[in-house]
């Protein structure tokens, strides 16, 4: 082979390589820059969903992200004469390897995909979720976390907390509020349910409808009991509920209602002083019949 064609033969190889080169160089500069307008894009639509919060919209952003620049880096390297099918079968071996030793860490993520994305809590809200009651103050993609009413952080996993039944008490607008009073048995209950009625009505924070329900609720060991049942709106309930209670106590007050409390009666059977509840006395047994008497038994025997 003459120096001319050698020459011209490393000529062509370089050329091929540095069309490659840039080819390939071309390409990468591309899926960088369609990855993350794509994942810009992706970020945009999901924010746009009421469901879709900031955290889900830019892990998804991410992943969508991630995946382009993977087959991007994959085409750079078959533009090179890589064999790229043992590199897939190597990642996809790596992935699920991977996959395996995260398992729990995976299915916290999955379980923080749909608690985002189907939003049995939000932010703020009171729930009782894993047997942890608490106002939400956080719900990222692997934990939600949680804060006690004495102001106790609790941090939950993901997984935990989509694979439980959950309570959440303030999602609706308004809740029902159940109250207990208890009247002595010599009380006139019609007066005693009026009085608890119009007590209740007059608070402003009651709710006309439903209309407030005010019944005798159940006949106790010493009292009445009688229910007020209202409605009212989930963020005054709680305070609704210590008003009432001494609202509703003063108006008995006022109107002579007695509320009584457990109290201990004494009576006295042979003479002995006795509590209500103790056990009865124990009576004297009837006494034996003589023939079945040990010693009478021998005397008929001859013994």
């Amino acid at each position: 082979m003459s120096p001319h064609e050698i020459w011209v033969k490393y000529a062509a190889k370089f050329t091929d390589s540095a069309i490659n080169a840039g080819l390939a160089t071309l390409l990468l500069i591309i899926g960088i820059w369609a990855s993350g307008a794509v994942a810009g894009w992706v970020r945009r639509i999901s924010k746009r969903q009421k469901r879709i919060d900031d955290t889900l919209a830019a892990f998804f952003a991410s992943i969508v992200r991630w995946v382009l620049i993977a087959i991007v880096l994959i085409a750079v390297l078959d533009r090179f004469g890589v064999q790229t099918t043992q590199i897939v079968a190597v990642l996809g071996a790596a992935t699920l390897a991977i996959g395996l030793a995260l398992q729990g860490t995976l299915s916290n993520v999955a379980a923080g995909v749909m608690l985002v994305l189907f939003r049995p809590y939000r932010l703020g809200d009171v729930v009782e979720v894993a047997g942890q009651i608490g106002a939400v103050k956080d719900v990222n993609i692997f934990t939600t976390e949680l804060a006690t009413p004495d102001n106790i952080k609790i941090v939950l996993p993901n997984g935990q907390c989509w694979g439980a039944p959950i309570r959440n008490f303030t999602a609706l607008p308004t809740r029902r509020l159940d109250l207990d009073f208890g009247v002595a048995y010599d009380v006139d209950l019609a007066v005693a349910t009026a009085v608890i009625d119009a007590t209740v009505r007059a608070d402003r924070r009651v709710l006309g409808e439903p209309a407030p329900l005010v019944k005798v609720k159940a006949l106790g060991d010493f009292s009445v009991t009688i229910l007020a049942s209202v409605w009212c709106a989930t963020p005054d309930l709680y305070q609704l509920r210590f008003d009432l209670l001494r609202s509703v106590k003063e108006a008995l007050d006022r109107a002579g209602v007695t509320i009584p409390f457990p109290t201990n009666v004494t009576y006295q059977v042979d003479g002995t002083q006795k509590e209500a509840g103790s056990p009865a006395p124990s009576l004297p047994r009837a006494s034996e019949p003589e023939a079945q008497r040990p010693e009478t038994q021998d005397r008929v025997g001859g013994k």
